[in-house]
């Protein structure tokens, strides 16, 4: 109460004597906010979160300022501060669900720091020169403007930096576009009988076989999965034309598409991929040569999360004329690829006691003999091909969103997977664990198979304990047993979950946001060059390309050269954030993102 009647008193004195405030730190403060929030991210590329950090850092600056410098009466300084925080606790109660649950639910609270805090300077300039009632009227009325915007807004998401991708609250989403377009869509694929009994019942309903999917060839898949066959990203055998101002990408179709982070699998005239339908996680089947929907089977299930949105995250793979997917909540289904439909289906997350991670079930899964392998949140899992029966499960690994990968090392063939606690290998019949390399890592991106036994780990973010960079693994097996021990660890290229393919003797991929190249003998970086966001890409090892989808949904040819960053093409693709990876399938390339889809026709080099 002393020091209450002190405030009181020194601001009665203040009220007949009181000094100019001292606006200028503020003003600069404001600048420099600024500066931070557009030039960082040129500045510092591989510091993702950089520019919020530098704003945050600069709103509790003008709070201090506010506080100590600012010459303000203590009944105005107090008043405001108090304000702003009731305004935020208030504001919370109001802000659409993606502004809510946003970065971890600290998006409201953390953007509130720097935009208050420049509103309370803005509303300190405008009312310098007033009367203390008007000016104390302009704060607060200030103050709840910026405060109630949020209140106004959503995102889409999150970048690949970090930022909000904002939108007015009530325009509408890109799938409530698709929902509302009334778009022709096959019925839903009939039910087939399950040779056991499934572990979840998914929404069909009995329906004919569509003309189109009786025509599906029975041969070996173009591109059977996540990332082609070897899921390394690499398509040998292929020479395009690379002067795209004569003889560019030409566009087949393009369609919109529900959200998810799908890929495609490919067999004959027909392509497969995963999207989310309202309420309904789908699998659906288009044609390759028009985009046309063929069928679609639907779960009842929606997965979302506010940074990357919903819908499923895993791509299907193809299998002797079977389609296995696996749903962002794990779903596991397994149909017919002609017809769609259900051969069975069980519910991975439930059969191994797993929680779904906070970014959703990300495995795509991997058919090895009569196994079907998957991983959820970072446990291998393995299902019976022909009854869906579990087969076995793997070693408890933690977290992860990373994808079983084949190898075979002195002879023996094994799956390897990243978790949160390194990498793992077992071998596919019964799951035993073979070897495993401790490693704090994202466990997001592909590990690559290199020089026979060696293969290569990354992770991108870096945060908390986690490390960031890329690591060379050696792998050997004596009568003693497996060991994996790390040949040399670089940040030359850091991969968060944009994968990196591996061309004579280096490394190509995304360190941050620019374009990497890592000499896999030493680690060290030969170059860094090119802005794409946080895309993915395709190697083309016949001509030395890589051909880059950019996260701004962009096609771009570059040089797999060591010697140097040379950027050869860089052409419109599609509209919207992009981290879906691209396919190529003969001359027709085929990408997607959570807004639309499209096929593009490349020349061939004569």
């Amino acid at each position: 109460m002393r020091v209450l009647a002190v405030m009181i008193t020194n601001t009665i004195k203040e009220t007949g004597s009181r000094k100019p405030l001292r606006l200028w730190p503020a003003v600069v403060i404001v600048a420099l906010m600024l500066l931070i929030w557009i030039g960082a991210r040129i500045i510092f590329p591989e510091m993702s979160g950089i520019d919020l950090l530098g704003v945050v850092g600069g709103g509790l600056a003008i709070i201090l300022w506010w506080l100590f410098f600012s010459r303000a009466p203590w009944l105005d300084r107090l008043g405001a501060l108090g304000l702003m925080i009731i305004a935020v606790f208030v504001t919370s109660f109001f802000v659409h669900k993606s502004i809510e649950n946003g970065m971890m639910g600290f998006m409201l609270p953390v953007y509130s720091i720097p935009v208050l805090s420049i509103a309370l300077v803005a509303a300190v300039a405008a009312g310098r020169r007033l009367s203390t009632g008007a000016r104390r009227a302009t704060i607060v009325g200030v103050i709840l403007l910026a405060s109630g915007l949020f209140t106004l807004i959503r995102t889409g998401g999150i970048t690949g930096d970090a930022r909000p991708d904002l939108h007015w609250r009530w325009t509408e989403t890109p799938e409530e576009r698709l929902l509302a377009m009334n778009d022709p869509v096959p019925p839903p694929a009939p039910v087939a009988t399950p040779e056991t009994a499934p572990s979840i019942q998914p929404l069909v309903q009995p329906a004919a076989p569509t003309p189109e999917a009786e025509k599906a060839p029975e041969k070996r898949a173009e591109w059977s999965g996540f990332r082609g066959p070897k899921r390394n990203g690499v398509v040998p055998g292929l020479r395009i034309a690379t002067d795209w101002s004569k003889s560019g990408p030409v566009e087949v179709w393009r369609r919109p598409v529900g959200p998810g982070w799908s890929s495609f699998a490919v067999h004959g005239d027909f392509i497969f991929t995963q999207e989310q339908r309202g309420e309904d996680e789908v699998v659906s089947c288009y044609n390759l040569f028009t985009g046309e929907p063929v069928w679609i089977h639907r779960d009842r299930a929606r997965f979302w999360e506010s940074n990357a949105g919903a819908g499923p995250r895993g791509t299907p793979t193809y299998n002797r004329g079977r389609l296995y997917s696996l749903g962002a909540t794990g779903i596991l289904n397994a149909l017919d690829a002609r017809t769609g439909a259900v051969i069975w289906s069980r519910n991975a997350a439930s059969d191994t006691k797993t929680t779904v991670p906070d970014w959703g079930i990300s495995s795509s899964p991997l058919v090895v003999g009569d196994k079907v392998i998957l991983a959820t949140a970072g446990v291998l899992a393995a299902y019976d091909i022909n009854s869906g029966k579990p087969a076995w499960v793997g070693p408890a690994g933690g977290w992860g969103y990373s994808s079983p990968h084949l190898a075979t090392i002195d002879g023996v063939t094994q799956v390897i997977l990243l978790n949160g606690e390194g990498a793992i290998s077992v071998a596919p019949t019964d799951g035993k664990l073979l070897w495993k390399h401790a490693w704090a890592c994202d466990a997001i991106v592909q590990p690559a198979i290199i020089a026979g036994s060696d293969i290569l780990i990354g992770s991108g973010s870096g945060m908390g304990n986690i490390e960031s960079g890329i690591r060379r693994v050696s792998v050997s097996h004596s009568p003693e047993g497996w060991t994996a021990s790390d040949r040399w660890t670089t940040k030359g290229l850091k991969p968060y979950y944009n994968d990196f393919v591996i061309h004579r003797g280096h490394a190509y991929g995304f360190d941050g946001s620019i374009l990497a190249c890592v000499d896999l003998k030493d680690g060290q970086r030969k170059w860094k060059g090119g802005r794409y966001g946080h895309g993915q890409m395709i190697a083309l090892p016949d001509q030395d390309l890589l051909l880059v989808l950019s996260e701004e949904g962009e096609l771009a040819l570059i040089a797999a050269a060591s010697d140097r960053f040379t950027e050869l093409a860089r052409v419109p693709g599609i509209e919207g954030k992009t981290w879906n990876h691209p396919v190529i399938v003969g001359d027709l390339l085929l990408v997607r993102n959570a807004e639309q889809m499209a096929a593009f026709r490349l020349s061939l080099q004569q």
